[in-house]
């Protein structure tokens, strides 16, 4: 689910690409007209989240209302054969029942919650300052310091958002064979080999054609890396490493975290380019390299673990 969340992001992204060529709606005369968009799929959900009901689980583990978490399921599922997952999920309130309810601060003070609190925000954090955003939100600049002209650096920003969704999907089929660790080890020392050579070809943009032709290609491989395993695995590992007492909170805690960082990359990736020029992919190389060690030490592997597994490996943890 956490892999779809990620699919419709790409999608959006591709999208907004596209409404913005200058063909299209990218031009001093039209950009408001772009900018008053954003207000369809407002309008949209306002329009038909009334037509949604309401989680199953939340029906059952929050409010206890059995028979409405039993007919949202059969609308969800389209199905009435919904009896084992709600036995199942029937098994998890009787559960949640012997749990005490978690609160923000038991997220900070218990060494259990805490522990993978911090690893589900360093995750998050990682994927934003990994450098991803920079590259998404100032891709047509970045390929103009290639030497492409205007048309040409746009319709390469709208390569590369389409292989960022082709690649997301492929990472549906991955993360499950390749193991949630291994994809984000592989994703993040790709991306922090792209940064170091995509310095050094910015630095010599000017001796040679093939140099910035390498340097477009080093972008477009550094968003495949993102998406291979970065760019989704983040948003589903917090679920996997929580159960549905703690989830909720650590869950607002690591999103926060997340688009926090996304505003930080957003406001301060420009004046860092314009001081740096090329240069400031070094900083997002220096900090790859510490998200691998820190992935590598400290990220757990969640793929075939049961919810149990995990929170006694915490507990174990929390004890030494």
């Amino acid at each position: 689910v956490g892999t779809v969340y990620q699919l419709v992001i790409t999608i959006s992204i591709l999208v907004s690409q596209i409404l913005g060529l200058e063909s299209v709606l990218g031009t001093e005369a039209l950009w408001p007209v772009l900018l008053a968009l954003t207000v369809v799929p407002g309008i949209f959900q306002l329009a038909t989240l009334p037509l949604c009901p309401e989680s199953p689980k939340y029906l059952l583990l929050s409010k206890g209302q059995e028979i409405e978490a039993q007919r949202s399921l059969t609308w969800l599922r389209g199905t009435i054969e919904v009896h084992d997952e709600m036995d199942d999920m029937r098994s998890e309130y009787e559960a949640m029942k012997m749990l005490p309810k978690v609160t923000l601060k038991d997220m900070f003070m218990n060494s259990m919650l805490r522990i993978p609190l911090f690893i589900a925000m360093m995750v998050m954090i990682c994927q934003q300052l990994s450098g991803i955003n920079a590259v998404m939100f100032f891709s047509t600049k970045i390929f103009k310091m290639a030497k492409l002209d205007d048309m040409d650096a746009q319709y390469a920003t709208l390569g590369m958002g389409s292989i960022n969704v082709l690649m997301t999907v492929v990472s549906l089929v991955l993360v499950e064979r390749a193991g949630r660790k291994t994809l984000l080890l592989i994703g993040f020392s790709g991306m922090c080999l792209t940064c170091v050579l995509l310095t050094i070809c910015l630095a010599y943009v000017n001796s040679a054609a093939w140099v910035s032709h390498f340097s477009i290609f080093l972008v477009i491989f550094f968003v495949v890396m993102f998406a291979t395993g970065p760019g989704s695995i983040p948003w589903f590992l917090v679920s996997e490493l929580f159960n549905q007492s703690a989830r909720p909170a650590a869950t607002s805690l690591a999103v926060a975290v997340n688009w926090t960082a996304n505003f930080i990359v957003g406001i301060a990736f420009l004046p860092l380019q314009e001081a740096l020029g090329g240069h400031v992919f070094i900083i997002f190389s220096v900090l790859l390299a510490l998200f691998v060690v820190f992935v590598y030490r400290k990220v757990p592997e969640t793929k075939n673990k049961t919810m149990e597994e995990i929170t006694a490996m915490f507990r174990q943890i929390s004890y030494q």
